[in-house]
């Protein structure tokens, strides 16, 4: 395997035969046959091997550190350092393996599976000790901060944007912070609250069988204080498209001229989801031949991809010039956080077939407010 893996990542592994490695190796042929099946099982097996000893040397890196923020912090770092130092096996995980759909069937995916359920575990500690904010969906955080340092890899090793990618460890760590600390989360008026209720009430049970005391019970309210603000409970029913249509209309202005950099975030975030959610042929093409093969960023092809982020990365930069982002935020790794982001959600959605029952809109939105939160939220708050 040590001989296979500094030839394919060389070569390729379709330019890659047995015979090389075989003569690199210093062994027959039909050794290799003897403990591979062919090219792919041995390719596939690579990362594997590599498990022990990765997983060895991390958790040696965790000792005494308790804190969890820490601990979070010391991964991502462990990850790009990792790598780093092993270059032609991040060349073969990023640009063989992971650009196969087999891969994700083999027992080298193992690697990948296990130190996600490691970066999800410290995040469900962090918020149960009230570190990080419970009210996050820690999955699609877990998704960000793997996506994030996948795109972080294929550009440096691919593009050649940074020597190395362990030196942005603390500029990503600056965006994962604002994400995921606790928030001040602003006061709700009674109204609000009642109104959020009643409409989950109403939606759950409809209109006749909703009761005023459920919808009072939910809202945290005495039943009275709902007849305070809401006459009966027509009235009520009534009032609930009030706040969505004014919230509606004010967002309408901005329609066909959005003017803050905020705002355009979100509607290029949303862009970008949508363009690949309603083309899925396009986007498994993309998603897996195209951004994961070396080739295509060494092709005038990718100046278009390039010139559509150009975009991204000025309205982060406007941000940051206007005040609305932080200062600390680097747009190029911001970019690789947000590609990373939708590249791991799109694989597994649509290529490991995982989630399948929920709402693609609603994660879309929270991606999207995590994303917002990395660029305006500073890392006190």
């Amino acid at each position: 395997m040590k001989a296979a893996e500094e030839i394919i990542s060389q070569k390729g592994i379709v330019e890659t035969t047995i015979s090389e490695i075989a003569h690199k190796a210093k062994v027959a042929d039909s050794i290799i046959y003897q403990f591979f099946k062919g090219k792919q099982d041995l390719l596939f097996s690579i990362p594997a091997e590599r498990e022990e000893e990765y997983f060895s040397l991390l958790d040696e890196h965790l000792q005494g550190i308790s804190d969890v923020e820490s601990r979070l912090s010391k991964m991502i770092w462990f990850y790009l350092r990792y790598l780093d130092a092993h270059p032609n096996y991040a060349n073969i995980l990023f640009f063989e393996c992971l650009s196969s759909k087999d891969f994700y069937l083999s027992d080298g995916y193992c690697i990948i599976r296990k130190f996600s359920a490691i970066v999800l575990e410290a995040l469900k500690q962090g918020a149960a000790k009230g570190r990080f904010n419970a009210s996050l969906d820690l999955h699609l955080v877990r998704d960000v901060i793997l996506g994030t340092l996948g795109c972080e890899c294929v550009t440096c090793f691919a593009l050649g944007e940074t020597k190395e990618t362990a030196p942005d460890h603390e500029k990503i760590m600056r965006l994962v912070r604002a994400m995921i600390l606790p928030k001040e989360e602003p006061e709700k008026s009674k109204p609000d609250m009642i109104l959020r209720a009643a409409e989950k009430i109403f939606a759950e049970n409809g209109f006749t069988k909703a009761k005023v005391s459920e919808i009072a019970k939910l809202a945290g309210v005495a039943e009275g204080t709902v007849y305070e603000y809401f006459g009966n409970k027509e009235d009520l029913l009534l009032s609930i498209p009030v706040k969505h249509f004014e919230r509606y209309t004010e967002d309408l202005l901005q329609v066909f001229e959005i003017q803050t950099p905020l705002k355009k975030l979100r509607r290029f975030i949303g862009h970008y989801f949508s363009l690949f959610l309603t083309d899925p042929d396009f986007l498994q093409v993309f998603l897996i031949q195209l951004q994961l093969s070396k080739r295509y960023y060494g092709t005038k092809e990718y100046d278009s991809f390039k010139d559509y982020f150009q975009t991204f990365e000025h309205v982060v930069e406007e941000g940051k010039e206007e005040g609305c982002f932080r200062e600390d935020v680097d747009s190029r790794v911001f970019r690789n956080m947000f590609i990373g982001s939708f590249n791991n959600l799109a694989l597994r959605w649509f290529i490991l077939g995982a989630d399948k029952h929920f709402d693609k809109m609603e994660k879309i939105n929270q991606v999207t407010d995590l994303l917002c939160f990395a660029v305006t939220v500073s890392d006190e708050d």
